[in-house]
């Protein structure tokens, strides 16, 4: 037997978020305040390059070990499936559009600096819930996630904490999006 690299995708994001969080504690003790988390409201700056850039990158940078394997866990679990369904280039792709919304968002109502994938986390969830999708049908999975999970964060998000309780809100509406909106290939939607 041998070890395959068998999503892509979501060991490839897993692995550069690691190095960045260790670069981060080990050399360059700025990197992700500088290059992976995007500025709050009033910070950003359409003239500058590396703001455009976080929007994006942003989902690599983590605070610490414990804020990276609680969504790096997840990541794996759910992941590979969704990758697996969708395709390395389409869930790339969501993965993108996931961060620059939320990242976008971030720049729009808050005024905190935004790092961590989170927000791809909760579109994953969302995603996932979707996997048994059939036209014309809403799966009763979708509305519990959308209950349990983002009903939650709605109320978290009136407590004083440093949680980006609007980006996984907003993370969870792209997978919602993307659920609907994606088509699932044939052969795993007859199965």
């Amino acid at each position: 037997m041998k070890i395959k690299y068998n999503s892509p995708v979501i060991l490839t994001f897993v692995f550069l978020c690691a190095i960045i969080l260790l670069l981060n504690q080990l050399l360059f003790h700025t990197l992700i305040q500088y290059w992976f988390s995007v500025p709050g409201r009033g910070t950003f700056s359409t003239k500058n390059l590396r703001n455009w850039i976080d929007l994006f990158t942003h989902v690599l940078g983590h605070a610490n070990w414990n804020h990276l394997t609680g969504n790096l866990l997840i990541l794996l679990i759910v992941g590979p499936m969704l990758e697996n369904i969708y395709g390395s280039p389409s869930l790339l792709f969501m993965m993108m559009i996931t961060a620059f919304v939320t990242g976008l968002a971030n720049i729009l109502l808050s005024q905190n600096y935004l790092l961590g994938a989170s927000g791809i986390v909760f579109m994953m969830i969302l995603l996932a819930s979707f996997t048994n999708f059939r036209k014309g049908e809403i799966p009763l999975t979708f509305i519990l996630v959308l209950l349990f999970y983002i009903g939650n964060e709605f109320i978290s998000s009136f407590k004083e904490d440093s949680i980006a309780h609007f980006a996984h809100i907003i993370g969870g509406f792209c997978g919602s999006v993307f659920g609907f909106f994606r088509k699932i290939p044939e052969n795993i939607a007859t199965k």
